[in-house]
């Protein structure tokens, strides 16, 4: 079931998410859980976040660029997720990697920047491609696009 993900791509706590529903938080923690919910507890959370019922069942959470997600992000935002990662269906993964490495990479030539101003320039130029990526992460999360390729083979 995919609840929890639809959660928190809506960026909704369990008690908002309780609330807006009209369930306990204790259902919504069994429900992400794993546990079996009753169809009403479900047609309730479809409702509350504006999905069908059969939507919360599926096993995996996975956007294309046929879903009304993506066909709804202004052309900018689709060429950057598309740039940035080479790939049609961007994954968090590969942008938090990509911001980890610009990170260590970065401080590490601006301390060698101490001595090379050429490295000072790199380690700012890696600082600021972290940024991005941050930024890039923010976008992803907030609009809901991430694929994510191992749930997808279901491993």
């Amino acid at each position: 079931m995919i609840l929890k993900e639809l959660r928190l791509s809506r960026h909704i706590s369990q008690e908002q998410l309780a609330q807006m529903s009209g369930l306990n938080v204790r259902t919504i923690q069994r429900i992400e859980s794993g546990q079996n919910a009753s169809f009403e507890s479900l047609k309730c959370l479809a409702a509350a976040l504006d999905v069908d019922v059969t939507t919360l069942n599926q096993e995996t959470f996975m956007i294309d660029k046929n879903t009304a997600n993506w066909q709804k992000l202004p052309l900018f935002l689709k060429m950057w997720f598309v740039l940035n990662f080479l790939q049609i269906r961007p994954a968090r993964s590969t942008a938090d990697r990509v911001e980890k490495i610009s990170h260590i990479f970065g401080f590490l030539f601006c301390c060698i920047g101490l001595v090379s101003e050429a490295a000072l320039a790199g380690g700012i130029i890696m600082l600021a491609t972290a940024y991005l990526f941050f930024m890039l992460k923010w976008q992803g999360d907030r609009y809901g696009i991430w694929y994510d390729p191992d749930a997808a083979t279901g491993t």
